[in-house]
C-alpha cells in the first residue's frame, strides 16, 4: 500500500516534520522522500522495492548532483570535508551524509527519532521536531568564544542518527558501529532540474565516467581542464 503525502504551503522543516507525523501515525514501514526537482531513472522504484524486500539497509539514497557547472555529487564523508569523490558510477557508496532528494528511509528510524523529539505546533498542527535546520550555538574552549553552526536538515538528520544511537534504538545496531552507515546507490542516477529553465543537471559528463571506467575525481579533472 502506497500513501502519497504532499505538505504544500509549509516551510521545509515543518513539511518534513508533518511527513514524519504521517509515517508514525500511519504505521508506515518505509518513507520515500522524493523532492519535486528530482527526476529518477525509470527503474528507480523497482530498485528501491528490492531494498524494501531485502530489508537489510535502513537508509538508501539515489545519486544526484548540484545544479552547477561543474556539478558536485551530493554524498559526503565527514563534516566539513566537502563531497566524497573517490567512487565510480554504478558502485554502492557508503557515506556519513546524504540528501533527501530521492531517499528511502525505514519507518523504524523515523519512529525512533519521533519518540525522542520535542513537540511543537506547525500552522496549528501538533507535530514533533524529527527534522531540524541544524542551527546551534556552543562554547569553544580553544578560542574562548561562542560559536554557531548551521546547515541543511538532511545532513543534520544524518548526524543526529549517528550521534544519538538512533540506529540501535530503531533495531539496526550493526549500523551504529559504522563510520559511513548511509548507502548511496549510484545506479539510481537522478537528474536535478532547474525549475525556472528546465535545465537538467549534470549537463554533460565524460563518457568514461558514464561507462563506470573512471572515478568522479578523475571525471572532474576532465571537466575543468
Amino acid at each position: 500500500f502506497l500513501n502519497p503525502f504532499q505538505p504544500i504551503g509549509f516551510q521545509l522543516i515543518d513539511a518534513e516534520n508533518l511527513t514524519a507525523k504521517t509515517v508514525v501515525e500511519g504505521g508506515f514501514e518505509w518513507l520515500l522522500s522524493w523532492e519535486d526537482d528530482n527526476i529518477p531513472p525509470l527503474n528507480a522504484l523497482v530498485k528501491f522495492n528490492e531494498y524494501i524486500i531485502r530489508n537489510d539497509t535502513p537508509i538508501i539514497g539515489g545519486l544526484y548532483f548540484t545544479k552547477s557547472v561543474p556539478p558536485e555529487p551530493l554524498l559526503y564523508r565527514g563534516l566539513g570535508e566537502g563531497y566524497f569523490a573517490d567512487w565510480k558510477l554504478g558502485e554502492k557508496v557508503w557515506v556519513s551524509g546524504l540528501p533527501f532528494g530521492f531517499t528511502l528511509i525505514s519507518g523504524k528510524i523515523i519512529k525512533a527519532l519521533w519518540d525522542e523529539s520535542p513537540e511543537y505546533v506547525a500552522n496549528g498542527i501538533v507535530t514533533r521536531r524529527v527534522f531540524d535546520n541544524a542551527t546551534e550555538g556552543y562554547y569553544d574552549p580553544e578560542t574562548g568564544g561562542w560559536m554557531s553552526t548551521s546547515g541543511t536538515s538532511d545532513l543534520a538528520f544524518c548526524n543526529r542518527i549517528m550521534t544519538q544511537d538512533i540506529f540501535k534504538k530503531a533495531g539496526w545496531p550493526e549500523y551504529q558501529k559504522k563510520a559511513y552507515p548511509f548507502l548511496v546507490d549510484t545506479t539510481i542516477f537522478v537528474k536535478h532540474v532547474d525549475r525556472a529553465t528546465g535545465t537538467m543537471y549534470p549537463i554533460a559528463l565524460p563518457k568514461a565516467f558514464l561507462e563506470g571506467k573512471i572515478t568522479w575525481r578523475e571525471a572532474l579533472r576532465i571537466l575543468t581542464a
